[in-house]
């Protein structure tokens, strides 16, 4: 009984929500264009897509995108860096070329572990098409390029650059961006591979095989310009050290990934920092917070927004902007419709439910309550999600999940690490303070074209 009115209470909440910001963009946009300019207060997206129409920055002063406003109202850069994804192909050549094996053995060997070796060479050749087709659109129109892959990418190249391109999948642009802190100097997603890659950061499908129309669209001022929110982090406490392991280019076992870290914290001097320290990386999608054996119970305080601080024993915390709200958060927390079916016709048998069940009626439950977990890149707030908390008289988890617009964590833990969209990790042991805050000064510019 008690499962149920959680799970009633916290559908019908979420749902309020979703509801809440829905009816606030009906009113933005009823109010028009006219009365917004003259000082109607509107909150994240709609007041940037204001700004962008007029060539502004959210902050106030022209951006480095209005200045590159073309005759139309659109955007044309002079000089683009395009950062290029390792295909599996690739990675598997590399892997062992130290091992002198030749294309033949690399065919057995991929064999052997089950893979398609002529699979992956054609997912490579598709690959490098598209990107070919990218580069040429590009010195088509007189725009420099320099090609990059994921080894060569670094500030400077950022620095040079009007934009970035990211040539591959969602890992790719989160890659691409992550270098980048200028929030006026776009990043664009180019789905290399469709087929293969869901691309939900990346332009339309349709802008992989006709690039130029992409383009003339840019120039057109044929699209808006999106800024969404990213989560920084400071570090502090004992033993800490704010040295990453890059996770991009490796596939490292436990043991392999505990050594990097450990050799990262000899090699620099800095690792005995107390802190607060501002960590060198920016979350798009999200940070996770574990042990790194899986198996193992992730120990932990946490604080929200300042609350008190609780004990957690659990399977790790996923703090997610709106960009990841749709990701791996959405995964976390999203509910099945046989478990809706189950707990309202408990509710029902209980005399809690005075309504038929039927199909549609739980379809709707479930779509309405997994669409809730679902919120807009450029909300500045994140949402936390305890990962299978245990819950006894030692531990607690008062709040699992919810929206905030700071958390804390205190390590407990004897071998865990902080993870920023999966590819870059920081040492996060006994002792160890995160503090997990969005700042707009961090927004990532970014694209939005139509299909």
């Amino acid at each position: 009984m008690s499962s149920a009115r959680s799970f009633l209470c916290g559908y019908f909440c979420l749902a309020s929500r979703a509801a809440a910001r829905r009816s606030l963009l009906l009113c933005q946009r009823a109010a028009g264009l006219s009365s917004a300019l003259s000082g109607l207060p509107l909150l994240g997206g709609a007041r940037r897509r204001l700004l962008a129409l007029r060539g502004l920055s959210p902050a106030g002063g022209s951006s480095a995108a209005g200045q590159r406003m073309a005759a139309g109202g659109g955007f044309r850069p002079s000089r683009v860096a395009v950062v290029v994804k390792t295909t599996r192909y690739e990675f598997e050549q590399q892997r062992y070329r130290f091992a002198g094996l030749s294309e033949e053995d690399l065919k057995q060997l991929l064999a052997l572990k089950g893979s398609n070796y002529a699979g992956l060479l054609e997912r490579h050749r598709i690959h490098t098409k598209n990107v070919e087709h990218l580069v040429d659109s590009l010195r088509n129109e007189k725009i420099e390029v320099r090609l990059v892959k994921r080894r060569e990418y670094n500030e400077e190249t950022v620095r040079w650059a009007d934009a970035v391109i990211s040539a591959g999948g969602d890992g790719t642009m989160l890659l691409a961006a992550s270098k980048v802190f200028d929030k006026s100097k776009p990043v664009i997603g180019v789905n290399t591979d469709p087929e293969r890659s869901e691309g939900h950061l990346c332009l339309p499908v349709r802008y992989t095989h006709s690039f130029p129309e992409a383009l003339q669209k840019l120039y057109r001022g044929e699209f808006r310009w999106q800024w969404r929110q990213r989560i920084r982090l400071y570090l502090e406490g004992t033993g800490i050290n704010p040295i990453p392991v890059d996770l991009h280019e490796q596939q490292l076992s436990q043991e392999q990934h505990s050594r990097a870290h450990i050799n990262e914290r000899f090699q620099d001097q800095r690792s005995d920092i107390s802190g607060p320290h501002l960590l060198p990386v920016r979350a798009l999608n999200e940070v996770f917070i574990g042990e790194s054996l899986s198996s193992r119970a992730s120990y932990y305080e946490i604080s929200v927004d300042d609350g008190p601080w609780e004990k957690q024993k659990s399977s790790g915390l996923n703090v997610c902007t709106g960009t990841g709200s749709k990701a791996w958060s959405y995964n976390i927390n999203k509910i099945a419709q046989q478990a809706v079916e189950e707990i309202l016709s408990i509710a029902k048998k209980q005399g809690s439910l005075n309504m038929p069940l039927n199909t549609e009626l739980v379809q709707k439950v479930t779509n309405d309550y997994n669409e809730s977990l679902v919120y807009s890149p450029e909300e500045p707030k994140m949402f936390f999600s305890i990962r299978e908390p245990i819950v006894n008289r030692v531990f607690s988890s008062s709040r699992q999940r919810g929206f905030s617009s700071k958390v804390c964590v205190r390590s407990r833990c004897w071998d865990a690490c902080m993870v920023i969209d999966g590819g870059t990790s920081f040492e996060f042991n006994d002792g160890a303070i995160a503090s997990i805050v969005i700042d707009t000064d961090d927004a990532l510019c970014t694209v939005l074209l139509e299909e």
